[in-house]
């Protein structure tokens, strides 16, 4: 693993080493839930069903390093793929970055909190059920927040 450059995260994407590339996430546990696709609409939506490896009172992968021999389809998002995950979330790192857009106010490599992802009402922490437990995705369709309502949006 690299260093962290100063302000990485302002740099394009593709700049990034491995070890910005995965400082850059803001924790949420957003992209570790199932979705539903409709498919005569092509329509996504979110639910609050976990992958089995996330624990749900943190939004922390349980086993992060072998999280793709666990659970093969986790999605491993990588510089190619960014552009290509229409369910990222608005207040991705990921997906903000590659849209040339600031980092959220909230996000912890601007307030040196890791907390703020929670206080923000980003985060799936507490807020979620496992997989092994929820039975039908379709009664499990949620609406997250983007964190707009107690923060700005822009960086400052």
């Amino acid at each position: 693993m690299g260093a962290l450059r100063q302000r990485f995260w302002e740099r394009p994407l593709a700049d990034l080493n491995q070890s910005e590339w995965e400082a850059l996430c803001d924790g949420c546990g957003r992209c570790c839930l199932h979705k539903v696709e409709y498919e005569d609409t092509g329509e996504i939506e979110e639910t609050n069903v976990a992958c089995t490896l996330l624990d749900c009172q943190t939004a922390q992968c349980k086993d992060y390093p072998n999280r793709k021999a666990k659970v093969p389809d986790c999605l491993r998002l990588t510089l190619k793929l960014v552009d290509k995950v229409p369910w990222l979330p608005e207040t991705c790192a990921y997906r903000r970055r590659a849209e040339d857009r600031p980092l959220p106010r909230w996000h912890y490599l601007l307030t040196g909190d890791r907390e703020a992802v929670i206080a923000a009402g980003v985060s799936v922490a507490g807020r979620v059920i496992s997989e092994d437990e929820a039975g039908p995705l379709e009664h499990h369709i949620v609406e997250w927040g983007d964190g707009e309502d107690q923060w700005e949006e822009d960086a400052a």
